[in-house]
This record gives C-alpha cells, structure tokens and sequence, in this order.
C-alpha cells in the first residue's frame, strides 16, 4: 500500500512539473495585459479607441487560460499597439481638424 500511495505521489508530483499552472498567472502577462488595457483607456480618453483593442485584449486572457502562451503574448502586445496607436491618431487628427472639414 506504501508504494502505491509513493506511486500516486510522485505521478502527481510530476504532473504538477511538468504543468507549472496556466499563464495567466505569469508576471510579464499580467503587466502587459495592465499596460494594454492603460494604453486602450488612454486612447479612448480622446476618442480615439480602435474598434477591436478590447475584443483582442480579451482573447489574448482567453488564451492564456488555455495556455497558449505565444498567441496569448502576441494578442496582448497587438491590443497595447493598437491603444497606443490609436492615442497618436487621435492626437494628430486634433491638430489637423478644422471647422470647415465638417
């Protein structure tokens, strides 16, 4: 019964190894998921929020839940450029927007 149990054991041990916990729980996710979401706020503060930043930075959380890491990393990395892209168009789209455009 000893080495049964010391079996269960180690197959668990090994198992929890070799599977260290889902991603999402990664430091550098988690910081750059908050710098996404920053840079959408940001951008959506003088209404230049792109139409997809907040559909991409939550498929990018979807992933990381499903430990796809890679995928998970690149959603969050595009979602932060589109925030901070979307923050400059809306700050130059300022400087060049007249009364008699409209």
């Amino acid at each position: 019964m000893q080495q049964f149990t010391l079996l269960i054991f180690c197959l668990l041990l090994f198992a929890c190894a070799s599977n260290p916990g889902k991603f999402s729980d990664n430091a550098e996710f988690k910081n750059l998921v908050e710098e996404a979401a920053d840079a959408i706020e940001q951008a959506a503060d003088v209404g230049g929020e792109w139409r997809d930043s907040r559909t991409i930075l939550q498929s990018a959380k979807d992933e990381a839940q499903k430990g796809n890491i890679e995928k998970a990393m690149q959603l969050a990395k595009l979602a932060k450029a589109q925030g901070e892209m979307g923050f400059i168009q809306a700050k130059e789209q300022e400087k060049i927007a007249a009364p008699w455009l409209f």
